[in-house]
């Protein structure tokens, strides 16, 4: 099995090799932090020039984690585009996302980058309340129950870095879903006061690997 299992406020959640979460009993996929147009807004202000595939991967991997999960309802966790103007997607790819929402309830999280509504149907949401869980784009001190995304954890094992879920009792932060996304270390001051003693990391990759957060960042 390729994903890891976890509970958080009574619900059984899977933390998937991709970064995306699954949550089998209520039929919802859970990603954060897509980015999409990001290539394209760093051209537009900087001049710098990417390799412009970074929408197709990304698609192409939650088109994987949704024909997997089979999910009735997705939900994004903020942070979908890069900013309003990369919501103005290639066609091919504007059909594409209409394709994967087509048939499913779809929620967009507003996020800092992605602050106000886009032109592709779904609901938009501030953050949402779904039975013991909240789901909302930046995570906020003394929370339960939290589904959140925004800080794009990583974590370094036997010297690479690797994207990755960070969980405890009280709450869950995806990991960025997005090709060209960078990251926050695991160990980061910015988690200190929002990861409870014995929190852990999922580090994704072929397969979804549990490891302990270690403060000093012990693990080479």
């Amino acid at each position: 099995m390729s994903s890891h299992v976890f509970r958080l406020s009574g619900a059984v959640l899977s933390a998937l090799p991709s970064g995306a979460l699954h949550w089998a009993e209520q039929g919802v996929l859970i990603v954060s932090d897509l980015h999409l147009g990001k290539s394209e807004r760093i051209a537009r202000r900087s001049g710098t020039l990417l390799p412009p595939y970074e929408v197709t991967e990304t698609l192409s991997r939650l088109d994987a984690d949704i024909a997997t999960t089979a999910p009735r309802l997705v939900i994004c966790l903020g942070d979908s585009f890069d900013d309003l103007q990369a919501s103005e997607l290639a066609d091919e790819h504007s059909l594409w996302l209409a394709r994967l929402m087509a048939g499913r309830r779809w929620i967009w999280i507003e996020g800092n980058h992605d602050p106000g509504p886009v032109a592709l149907g779904g609901e938009h949401r501030a953050e949402l309340m779904l039975g013991p869980l909240t789901f909302r784009h930046i995570a906020l001190l003394g929370a339960e129950g939290e589904v959140s995304g925004h800080y794009h954890p990583k974590m370094r094992l036997a010297g690479q870095s690797r994207r990755c879920f960070l969980y405890d009792r009280a709450r869950v932060i995806l990991p960025a879903y997005g090709t060209y996304t960078g990251g926050l270390s695991s160990d980061d001051l910015a988690f200190s006061g929002l990861m409870l003693d014995g929190a852990m990391a999922i580090l994704t990759g072929r397969k979804a690997l549990p490891v302990p957060i270690l403060k000093d960042d012990a693990r080479g």
